[in-house]
């Protein structure tokens, strides 16, 4: 059970005011939240804030864009790293999913509003207003090139989009529920749908044709992740020949993460299930830390690594926070995983997520 500290999410905005105030947290699953607070009084000639922490925290060093807190009766120190670039103008309401090119140059992100945007990362200009979806955009990612985006919604639409004109070429309809999530396959001629119905598709986008259902459950299926995986795990073989239009699935594994807790391996070519692992609670996301493990985030907080060599149960069941884990990126050696704010009862909140 590992403690973990909770910083208020615009700390840098508040504690770089003269006599500014942030709320700090202790968390640890099972036990009682301890609250603290860090205060600002002035700033040094460097234009360093000068903060003290409530009893039982310490500030161990201040920086121009982080701050290292610690609580040595759970002997535990984190580092807080302040945004370098904020863009307040991209959307006017939660952001519910985001990508950014290959290139870095461009980012897509749908909000609540149902808006759905083509900017710079280099400022946050907006270039394109992608509309066509009638309703939430739960999903957009960027394809391989660059220029090519993909979006899922809950109106049941799959689109893909050109980002240098904002055109929709190709419309994609068959799930009878929202899609939740998407993966491209090699350079996306073919890409993965999840959907609310409980079904993962493969499609090709030249003719918008469904080449194949290739998981079918009783429940949402919310996130899923594509990845080639090494040799020793048997994805299993096809029954018949994949169709000329299906390109790049063999040596891959579909993973996905359920509403009713389950995380599923499927071979992409073969339709095969690998592997099936239940959890304690929802799994919101899933994704590959290498071609040998998987890890998914649950609702209850728990972060389930799997062995797909051996994923006759998991290589390591986490309890890192109560908080639920919304979503999960591989980098390095690591991952790093965002969840939901916590609940606090005093001082200025945000509804952001937590990194």
């Amino acid at each position: 059970m590992t403690a973990r500290l909770i910083l208020q999410s615009d700390w840098e905005e508040s504690l770089w005011r003269s006599e500014g105030q942030a709320w700090v947290m202790c968390k640890t699953p099972g036990e009682n939240s301890i609250q603290g607070e860090l205060k600002s009084h002035g700033l040094d000639n460097k234009g360093i804030p000068q903060i003290v922490a409530s009893e039982g925290f310490r500030v161990l060093d201040v920086t121009k864009r982080a701050i290292s807190i610690s609580y040595p009766e759970k002997s535990i120190t984190t580092k807080f790293i302040a945004p370098s670039t904020e863009f307040a103008n991209v959307h006017k309401k939660g952001v519910i999913s985001i990508d950014v090119s290959s290139g870095g140059g461009l980012g897509v992100s749908s909000d609540s509003y149902d808006v759905l945007r083509i900017w710079q990362t280099s400022d946050g200009t907006v270039r394109r207003e992608l509309k066509g979806h009638a309703g939430e955009v739960s999903t957009c990612r960027f394809f391989p090139s660059g220029v090519v985006v993909l979006t899922g919604g809950l109106d049941l639409q799959i689109k893909v989009w050109s980002a240098e004109d904002g055109s929709c070429p190709v419309t994609i309809r068959g799930h009878t529920g929202g899609v939740t999530c998407t993966a491209i396959v090699d350079r996306g001629r073919n890409v993965v749908t999840c959907s609310r119905d409980g079904t993962a598709r493969l499609w090709n986008c030249g003719n918008s044709k469904c080449l194949g259902i290739l998981y079918k459950g009783a429940d949402i299926i919310n996130s899923c992740a594509i990845s080639q995986v090494c040799n020793s795990v048997d994805l299993g073989s096809p029954e018949q020949p994949p169709p000329n239009e299906e390109v790049g699935t063999a040596g891959k594994l579909l993973l996905m993460a359920t509403e009713g807790g389950d995380l599923i391996g499927v071979g992409l070519q073969s339709r095969k299930k690998v592997f099936h692992v239940k959890g304690s609670s929802a799994f919101n996301c899933c994704t590959f830390l290498s071609s040998e493990f998987v890890i998914a985030g649950s609702q209850d907080g728990t972060l389930h690594i799997i062995d797909i060599r051996n994923h006759s149960e998991p290589a390591q069941v986490i309890q890192r926070t109560s908080s639920s884990i919304l979503c999960l990126h591989s980098y390095k050696e690591g991952v790093i995983a965002g969840t939901a704010s916590p609940s606090i009862p005093k001082g200025p909140q945000r509804g952001k997520s937590n990194c």
